[in-house]
């Protein structure tokens, strides 16, 4: 199994009072790690996958230890756990070599932007995907 790897720096305005990542923050870094990975494929060579854009149906998050601010990143790995007709489930883990600080999942849906409504992932797309897929659900699909 592949694992999408995101270096990911810490911004001095991610604190919150207490000198940890606020929660809401996460989400941020995960957005961040999504977008590398899912449009890693649509750049190269001219693909069109992916460009077309994508929504999040659904975020599962758990704090598993603070963060505080430092100079170093941290790393995003992601992977998925299931595809399905017209959508996808991103799995993440950020953290260091030594221990995680989340761990979260997110549902993405394929989106037509100039038609707005949600598409099936292409061929392409599941191929492209399947290198990445690891998981409980991964083997039925």
């Amino acid at each position: 199994m592949t694992r999408h790897i995101y270096s990911c720096p810490l911004r001095w305005s991610d604190m919150d009072a207490f000198g940890h990542v606020n929660n809401v923050v996460f989400l941020r870094y995960l957005e961040e790690a999504r977008i590398d990975f899912m449009f890693r494929l649509a750049p190269g060579d001219g693909s069109p996958s992916f460009s077309g854009g994508s929504v999040v149906a659904r975020h599962e998050i758990d704090y598993v230890r603070p963060l505080v601010h430092r100079h170093e990143p941290v790393t995003v790995e992601s992977w998925v756990t299931k595809i399905g007709a017209a959508s996808l489930t991103i799995a993440y883990e950020i953290k260091d070599p030594e221990q995680v600080y989340v761990r979260a999942s997110t549902v993405v849906v394929p989106f037509n932007l100039e038609a707005q409504r949600p598409r099936r992932i292409t061929a392409e797309e599941k191929l492209y995907l399947q290198e990445y897929l690891d998981g409980p659900e991964a083997l039925a699909a």
